[in-house]
């Protein structure tokens, strides 16, 4: 079953066709603390079909086309492509992946498991291709308010270059003191409500990584 969409409440500059800031809970402020979590193999892995910038894809499909005659023995290309996340699966709402869905696989000799079908076996070396239930993707995706990373206390506004605060009037204040646009007051923002699903996780990621204008340049 697929994450539900969350919901940002966005705050446009309707002239200069930007948008100022983003008013979000605490579903999405954890989703950006689970994007400094990722391994950079992942991020590579996610963003390939989305022609990310450089060379780092280049790097990955030479190691992913790369026979396993060449690595060492006690070494395995998969746990370089692959890498496990240190986050636990039930604590964020992992829009970013199909972990509810995903396989595990072992061979006939131990209890070593793996994620990618024909990894190498640590103990026989065997490719470990039986495969068996994953047990933490069985863990319910509903987020509780203990999960994740912060409390669910307040709303946080998020700008456009991905910096956050609790809202207050204080914050906002001070947000338009140092913003280039002439707005004095909320009032005088367009708002606009968007849905927030799994392939707009992947634009905030790319975009993240390309400018610092992530909203608008995912939105508008």
């Amino acid at each position: 079953m697929a994450a539900p969409n969350m919901k940002l409440k966005l705050f446009i500059d309707t002239k200069g066709q930007k948008v100022l800031f983003t008013e979000a809970g605490k579903d999405f402020v954890d989703f950006l603390f689970y994007l400094l979590s990722l391994p950079v193999a992942t991020v590579i892995r996610l963003l390939k079909q989305k022609s990310l910038v450089g060379c780092l894809p280049d790097l990955y499909e030479s190691i992913e086309n790369l026979s396993q005659t060449y690595m060492q023995s006690n070494r395995d290309k998969y746990t370089l492509l692959y890498p496990c996340n240190p986050i636990r699966t039930s604590d964020v709402p992992l829009l970013l992946s199909d972990l509810k869905t995903r396989k595990v696989y072992r061979c006939n000799c131990t209890y070593y498991l793996a994620y990618v079908a024909n990894s190498i076996c640590p103990s026989c070396r065997a490719n470990m291709n039986v495969e068996v239930l994953d047990l933490e993707a069985q863990v319910t995706s509903k987020v509780s308010n203990s999960s994740g990373f912060i409390k669910d206390l307040v709303t946080y506004i998020v700008t456009d270059n991905l910096e956050f605060k609790p809202m207050s009037a204080a914050n906002v204040v001070s947000l338009f003191s140092k913003s280039s646009v002439k707005v004095k007051e909320v009032s005088e923002l367009e708002v606009k409500v968007v849905e927030f699903g799994a392939d707009e996780c992947l634009k905030i990621l790319k975009s993240s990584m390309e400018c610092k204008v992530v909203f608008t340049s995912v939105f508008l």
